[in-house]
């Protein structure tokens, strides 16, 4: 959807050079060859994305009638996103096709607008929710210093023993370009954000503890952890954990069900015949809130 969208903006706003045979309202492109009318270039789109593109477009005008995200939410779910891929969030952008973080708001938006419609069909139980409580884990903080070998991590574990500062060893050695300039701090998070054996390693330290080399995908880890949030009672999390167990049991046949439903109930009619099947279930998206 977007880059069609973004080439027929383009192309809309071409400013046509000399004359022509046809308007250059009508016109996008000039050549010896031929000219490239407005509608070729829509029915060439049409035919490539039109389905997509129209979906989606359907989806946000409809859900947005009845449903509502916050910047501050859409704000909260990048930064999640940012926590979990780190120094490699502008890279992951480029390999899904985004051309920058406005991009994949405006995505993730209609993805968190496909949640809440679906989500309010979900039931959850007492004993889920008290499982849930039981497994729920808050917030730590930690630092690390990460290096590509074991001998590495030996040696900056024993300068640490010696009296070395964790904080300057992490700008001195740390190959994570991410956390390096800030002593190793990588800020608050919860459980299902790091790398498993980091997680298992960091939740399992005292406050202020220092680790031994923990060996993940990405090399040898030092780590300390320098912060942890108390667990709240069952009744301050209800909403939370309520949250988190319907967005857990949503699937693509819940998120179909629920849109073509808000879709019946919108009264939605496709009057173009090459696009008639695009809202059909066969087409439709779980939501794309990046969870």
């Amino acid at each position: 959807m977007k880059k069609w969208i973004l080439a027929l903006t383009i192309a809309s706003g071409v400013l046509v050079l000399g004359a022509c045979s046809q308007s250059s309202s009508d016109t996008v492109v000039q050549s010896k060859a031929g000219n490239i009318t407005k509608d070729e270039l829509y029915n060439a789109m049409k035919a490539k994305y039109g389905k997509q593109a129209l979906q989606e477009l359907v989806y946000e005008k409809v859900l947005s009638k009845k449903y509502t995200v916050t910047d501050k939410e859409l704000n909260a779910k990048v930064a999640d996103l940012k926590n979990q891929l780190g120094s490699n969030f502008n890279a992951a952008l480029a390999q899904y096709g985004y051309k920058d973080e406005n991009d994949l708001k405006k995505q993730m938006k209609l993805g968190m607008l496909q949640e809440k419609a679906a989500m309010k069909n979900v039931t959850v139980t007492d004993k889920e929710l008290k499982d849930a409580y039981a497994k729920f884990q808050p917030q730590i903080r930690a630092s690390h210093i990460l290096v590509a070998d074991l001998k590495t991590a030996q040696d900056i574990e024993n300068q640490l023993k010696s009296g070395a500062k964790f904080e300057d060893l992490a700008k001195k050695y740390s190959t994570d370009p991410g956390s390096k300039d800030k002593g190793g701090d990588l800020g608050w998070f919860g459980t299902g954000v790091m790398d498993p054996a980091f997680e298992k390693a960091a939740y399992a330290l005292k406050l202020n503890e220092i680790s031994q080399p923990v060996k993940t995908q990405y090399g040898y880890h030092i780590i300390q952890k320098t912060g942890e949030k108390q667990k709240q009672s069952l009744a301050q999390m209800k909403s939370q954990l309520e949250e988190q167990v319907k967005s857990s049991k949503l699937t693509n046949d819940v998120v179909n069900s629920t849109m073509q439903k808000e879709l019946k109930d919108a009264g939605v009619k496709i009057d173009d015949k090459d696009l008639k099947d695009a809202l059909n279930p066969q087409t439709t998206q779980a939501p794309t809130t990046g969870q």
